[in-house]
């Protein structure tokens, strides 16, 4: 007994001037001195706790509570232990058990009220993630993990959500801490899998996945997503094989099957909405390809190659504006010459879109040849010339005659190589001197 007291005494030292390593190796060399005292296993667990070392800190003052079920400090100490792993219950137990020691103990009636604190955000959380409110859910785990701040259980649930919400780096790095001090904890092996899974690293999420069933076989939400991700990634190639293969309808159709899989993917299903909107261009599915480029877009709004599929497809369905918009979006985000090309290209067509369209007015193609061109000219000539329609009402005549115009504006420019050229190439044409004061035709008819 006297040697425990010398260790134990020793062990004080240390522990006034924060050398925790050394008090506890006194405390420990106490306890062999001295195996049946409570107070030297309460000393040891205090030094544990100031080292951070919460799990055999709960085993001493658990220990010294066996030996002696009236030492309050360490029932308190075993309720703090508690409290910093997590375990609110357990926690209030011990406090309880201090006030009925010392019914006036402001340190176990302060602690009693985190311990319930704790068991309030640990409800609201659950509840928040039943209804996949998963920023409230990181809420109540930062305030939790403030009173508890050694608990695994917290942090992965916290590190699970941000993922969830595509936060994956402070995920991972939550998630990286833990494997550092456990290399076998299968929840933060879980979590890297996920982060690597919603960011679209499908291989390596699943070997994750598996190194997490490998630690607890029987880990369902490991189980769940090592098969989402097996099946997706199957499901994408197969897509991707036929597209390749120039089996549109298959691909299409395979695209579709992946989106099912797993909603919660949204960098993957946004590029199999844009997979699907090429194999809808290819199946001149246009409108189709426009709403899914435009899922793609919503679910990631930096998804370039998107914006790009569907600045094409407005280009297709002659949307100038519509293609214009997303065009410059792209160039103001990647000033490539190539994407520079494209916007301007989209404003040229958009202006001359604004214009009256010749070739519609004469009911010809825009590649149409020159005897096209003169063929149609007469042929809608003749149908709208005013002394066809000299029996008409005024208003019909009046309408007439505008079309009569509009034709022979229209030939006058695209029979004219050079004007053609310049009108083809989105030029402007009111100061050509293209038509006479009277509005007199051409003689070809």
């Amino acid at each position: 007994k006297i040697v425990g007291v010398c260790f134990k005494e020793q062990g004080n030292a240390f522990y006034s001037k924060k050398d925790y390593s050394e008090a506890f190796n006194y405390y420990t060399k106490a306890i062999d001195a001295s195996p049946k005292n409570a107070s030297y296993y309460g000393n040891r667990a205090a030094t544990l706790m100031m080292l951070c070392r919460f799990r055999e800190a709960l085993e001493d003052s658990q220990q010294a509570v066996r030996l002696d079920d009236c030492f309050m400090k360490g029932h308190l100490r075993e309720g703090k232990c508690h409290l910093s792993l997590g375990n609110a219950m357990a926690a209030s137990r011990c406090f309880q058990k201090v006030l009925e020691l010392e019914p006036s103990n402001s340190e176990a009636q302060h602690e009693n009220k985190n311990a319930s604190a704790l068991l309030e955000y640990e409800r609201m959380a659950d509840f928040g993630f039943g209804k996949r409110d998963f920023r409230k859910v990181v809420y109540c785990m930062d305030r939790a993990l403030v009173l508890a701040s050694a608990c695994h259980r917290f942090k992965i649930l916290k590190a699970e959500c941000l993922a969830l919400l595509g936060r994956y780096p402070e995920a991972q790095s939550v998630a990286s801490d833990i494997l550092r001090m456990d290399a076998t904890n299968a929840d933060a092996l879980y979590v890297r899998g996920l982060c690597l899974y919603y960011e679209d690293c499908i291989d390596k999420a699943v070997q994750f996945f598996v190194q997490a069933l490998r630690m607890a076989p029987d880990h369902e939400k490991a189980r769940l997503a090592a098969r989402n991700a097996k099946a997706l990634k199957a499901k994408k190639d197969e897509g991707n094989h036929a597209f390749k293969n120039n089996n549109y309808e298959a691909a299409y159709h395979l695209y579709t099957e992946a989106l099912a899989i797993d909603p919660n993917n949204i960098k993957t299903n946004a590029k199999l909405y844009c997979n699907r909107a090429t194999a809808g261009t290819k199946l001149r599915k246009l409108n189709q390809a426009i709403e899914d480029c435009s899922s793609a877009i919503k679910l990631d709004d930096s998804y370039i190659k998107a914006y790009l599929r569907r600045a094409q497809c407005y280009m297709d369905t002659e949307q100038y504006e519509e293609a214009v918009r997303d065009y410059e979006k792209v160039y103001q985000t990647e000033k490539t010459t190539d994407h520079k090309h494209l916007l301007k290209k989209a404003q040229m067509e958009l202006k001359k879109s604004k214009r009256k369209d010749y070739y519609k007015v004469l009911g010809v193609g825009k590649n149409a040849t020159e005897d096209e061109i003169k063929k149609a000219y007469r042929k809608r000539a003749l149908m709208h010339h005013p002394d066809r329609h000299s029996a008409a009402t005024p208003e019909v005549q009046k309408e007439e005659e505008k079309k009569f115009k509009e034709v022979g504006e229209a030939f006058t420019i695209l029979s004219d190589p050079k004007k053609k050229v310049r009108y083809d190439n989105g030029h402007d044409l009111e100061d050509d001197g293209c038509f006479d004061g009277g509005g007199k035709m051409c003689s070809i008819l």
